[in-house]
């Protein structure tokens, strides 16, 4: 039976997405479940999911398309029978298909790779069989694919190889355009109307850091050991604004038209790095957070974030952001408001310097 392969519904915030990967092609077999397509949107990416076991019959719709909701992208055959089909049958469809017998003794599946993944492999002109992934469902990321190179890399290099290498770099001046992902796109514009639509103001502060490393250090391994998850600074971090904004819940308020809107909970977004861009997904009631279960939340969302299956509400609103400038060694930064929001902490770099405590210099 033929059926019909569409685009999930969209939220009412998403009006259409990128089709950026396709994990089948004609003739290949999929099984229910097995993710199809990939949509990235300027939130988030969607997956396209088998509803049944069946053979891909055709494809509708190139890589790099924009879809919308409900969309006819590509059709396939259900409940085939091919073992027990002569093989000439099988093919009248299309006698460029192959059609893989559905039955329990199936071949090894072939590895998922994301987009970013996946333009590298080609590029480099690796096989995915040799790449180990480390994202959901042991899908093959981009920072898996630069691990294979740089064990490569390790690997004795002959003499002739390394001077060919030497001759192909020797006077190169390579440049190479890349369209900007949707996300990257979104959060150039919405960032731009942040800084054009409102009055912002930079103020820095320091602080003292070594009470907190002295705790972590007394209770990393303990705490690691209870729970599971490492010690961070972020979750003392969390801690601190939740209560400087229950202080000042103006910082905690957003602007919408004329008026300000007061928010009597705490939904903190943590900015986190992902091979499409910036997302911000949200420690929701954050003043009801434990440390560990802080820190459990923000590992979880950093790898999420990596392997792309964060979900739309993850990432949806907040009172408040905090980012990290500190782990790419920035001393000091001009972070942009995520708007409608009215502030965002923005942490640096952790620096030992001499100071006057009681009238001695000490670190």
């Amino acid at each position: 039976m033929a059926i019909e392969i569409k685009v999930p519904q969209f939220p009412e915030s998403v009006t259409d997405g990128t089709l950026v990967n396709w994990n089948k092609k004609v003739g290949d077999t999929v099984l229910s479940d097995e993710v199809i397509a990939e949509i990235e949107t300027d939130k988030v990416v969607f997956e396209v999911p088998a509803v049944d076991d069946g053979v891909i019959t055709e494809i509708l719709v190139d890589e790099g398309a924009t879809v919308v909701s409900d969309q006819v992208i590509a059709k396939m055959n259900v409940g085939v029978q091919t073992e027990n089909v002569p093989l000439q049958t099988q093919q009248t469809a299309n006698s460029d298909v192959n059609i893989t017998p559905l039955h329990k003794k199936r071949g090894p599946v072939e590895p998922i790779l994301t987009p970013a993944a996946e333009k590298m492999v080609n590029e480099k002109n690796l096989d995915p069989n040799q790449i180990q992934g480390t994202g959901k469902d042991n899908r093959v990321l981009k920072e898996d694919v630069i691990h294979h190179l740089q064990q490569q890399n390790t690997a004795p290099v002959n003499k002739t190889e390394f001077e060919e290498s030497k001759v192909e770099n020797t006077g190169a001046r390579v440049e190479k355009r890349v369209p900007m992902t949707r996300l990257r796109a979104r959060i150039a514009e919405r960032l731009l109307e942040s800084q054009q639509n409102a009055a912002i103001l930079t103020t820095f502060n320091e602080i003292n850091m070594q009470p907190v490393m002295d705790l972590r250090s007394k209770y990393r391994d303990s705490f690691e050991k209870k729970h599971g998850v490492r010690l961070g600074f972020m979750s003392f971090f969390v801690k601190a604004t939740v209560e400087a904004l229950k202080r000042f819940p103006d910082v905690n308020a957003s602007v919408e038209d004329k008026d300000i809107i007061y928010h009597g909970y705490f939904d903190i977004g943590i900015a986190v790095g992902s091979p499409r861009g910036l997302v911000v997904p949200i420690l929701r009631d954050a003043d009801q957070l434990s440390f560990p279960v802080i820190e459990k939340r923000i590992s979880e969302f950093g790898q999420r974030a990596k392997d792309g299956s964060l979900s739309l509400d993850e990432i949806t609103g907040g009172t408040f952001s905090i980012t990290n400038g500190g782990v790419f060694g920035s001393l000091l930064s001009t972070p942009i408001i995520n708007p409608p929001q009215s502030g965002i902490l923005g942490l640096h770099k952790i620096e030992k310097r001499p100071v006057v405590e009681a009238d001695e210099i000490v670190i």
